[in-house]
């Protein structure tokens, strides 16, 4: 894996100059479009994608004939039909074809993702499977709002759902696929990889993941697991944060109790390992601080193997704080702060990270990493340092959809880091109180979703490919509380 210098040409464009493209590439030789099926169907032959079922439903078909959906798998004859995942003819059964599914390219909490290719137009995509969506209540509404969210969100740095496969009837259904565009890496890979990662990689891959919780925090979305493993990364350099299993509307109420279970440990905010039950969107920003410094030092920051010794080694960072910063802490954490030596900040160490860790940004990390929430800077406002200004400027340069070139020069947009256009609802949890109400709720927004759109995509069961990606299932989808989740 190589690391591209980002271009020198940005600021000649910036000045006049033809469109630049970043240089290099990120990942070259990298084969990110996995083989998931190999299938001969009568609409032609594919060795690495997928084939779609004739579709019959275009201008010229008959009359009252029936939308026939692509199917993700297929059969090997050349005229041999592929039979829809829910008619299950028992005379209709594939002939076998030489199918050579790829691993998985990601698991999480509450899914498992994997790269295919989309039968229809040929595109690699990220196929995620949501599994044991059903189990409980709570479970059920944390699908169906990562999924509402996947398809709320319009941004560039900012994963969203391209497609969502057809449900079964409702009586069979149990697991959600949800199609995402296929990024080629994430930045804990490219952050442990050996390739050396230069102040202008940082800065531009800072200020997207700014930019990008911007538009989450305008939408009242707290994502509550920013982690270098969530910010996926092409070789562009472009980034998208990812994976909303945990995220939720910002609750206003500050008597209204949320669940502190969230957040990879290492990225965990003071407020939240301290057993405070109410906290804000400043817990995305601690964690973005913490992969600001390990994007600089290319180490984690707090590196502890429990929560305790995770609050102590902040501590040692950033000095005891004062009481008023503790006002929210639970009783016990409070006593442990108190009991301890008293020590004082030593945030020069920071400097010590690496060759990057200029006045600059040192000073915005300082800024990020603050013990009293209230007191931490904004992700809105540490956009506006003067350290991401080259970021800034490079991103909307030669990277960005937002911008183009005309000979004359670049054309800008007007607004860099827009905000999202509307809060996020979630007043449809109101409704859900069992989860069969959850499962008709979840089935009719699928439907009504893909209604007027491209032929749907469904998965063919009898597929070998198939039954090797069913069997593959999440980390941790047994440890989702059954308490209600905030």
């Amino acid at each position: 894996m190589i690391i591209p210098h980002l271009c020198l040409s940005c600021k000649m464009a910036f000045h006049g100059s033809s469109r630049p493209t970043v240089c290099g590439n990120l990942f070259p030789g990298s084969e990110l479009g996995h083989k998931y099926f190999c299938v001969n169907t009568t609409t032609g032959t594919t060795s690495t994608g997928l084939s779609a079922t004739p579709n019959p439903t275009g201008p010229n078909a008959p009359a009252g004939t029936p939308r026939h959906p692509a199917s993700l798998g297929g059969s090997a004859g050349g005229g041999a039909a592929i039979p829809q995942p829910h008619s299950n003819p028992a005379s209709e059964v594939p002939s076998p074809a030489e199918m050579e599914p790829d691993r998985p390219i990601g698991y999480g909490a509450f899914g498992v993702v994997w790269s295919v290719t989309d039968p229809r137009d040929g595109r690699k995509v990220a196929l995620k499977k949501m599994p044991n969506v059903f189990q409980n209540l709570v479970s059920c509404k944390r699908v169906f709002r990562e999924l509402r969210m996947l398809c709320f969100f319009k941004h560039d740095n900012v994963l969203s759902a391209l497609d969502i496969l057809q449900p079964p009837q409702i009586d069979c259904f149990e697991e959600i696929y949800v199609i995402t565009e296929l990024m080629q890496s994430d930045l804990h890979k490219v952050i442990v990889s050996p390739q050396p990662l230069t102040t202008d990689h940082i800065k531009v891959f800072l200020y997207q993941i700014l930019r990008g919780l911007k538009y989450l925090h305008s939408a009242g979305i707290l994502h509550r697991d920013i982690k270098p493993g969530n910010l996926l990364v092409n070789s562009n350099c472009l980034l998208k944060i990812c994976d909303f299993g945990l995220a939720r509307v910002e609750e206003p109420d500050p008597s209204r109790h949320m669940t502190q279970e969230v957040v990879t440990q290492y990225y965990r905010a003071p407020e939240v390992l301290m057993g405070c039950q109410h906290y804000t969107s400043s817990i995305d920003v601690w964690s973005v601080g913490c992969i600001f410094a390990e994007l600089l030092g290319r180490r984690i920051l707090f590196q502890a193997q429990s929560p305790i010794q995770q609050l102590d080694l902040i501590t040692d960072l950033l000095g005891t704080p004062p009481l008023s910063a503790m006002a929210s802490a639970c009783e016990g954490a409070r006593a442990h702060i108190l009991r301890g030596p008293h020590k004082p900040p030593s945030l020069s160490v920071l400097y010590m990270l690496s060759d990057g860790a200029t006045h600059e940004a040192v000073h915005l990390l300082c800024r990020m990493l603050v013990f009293d929430p209230a007191k931490r800077i904004s992700g809105s406002d540490a956009l506006s340092h003067p350290y991401l200004d080259e970021g800034r400027l490079r991103y909307h340069t030669c990277m960005c959809k937002c911008c183009y070139s005309v000979p004359s020069g670049r054309v800008y947009t007007r607004d860099f880091e827009p905000p999202a256009d509307r809060p996020f609802s979630h007043n449809y949890e109101q409704s859900m109180h069992s989860v069969w109400q959850g499962k008709e709720l979840i089935h009719r927004f699928i439907t009504e979703h893909q209604q007027g759109k491209r032929v749907p995509l469904c998965i063919n069961p009898q597929s070998a490919a198939f039954k090797t990606f069913i069997r593959s299932t999440a980390w941790h989808s047994s440890k989702v509380s059954r308490k209600e989740e905030r």
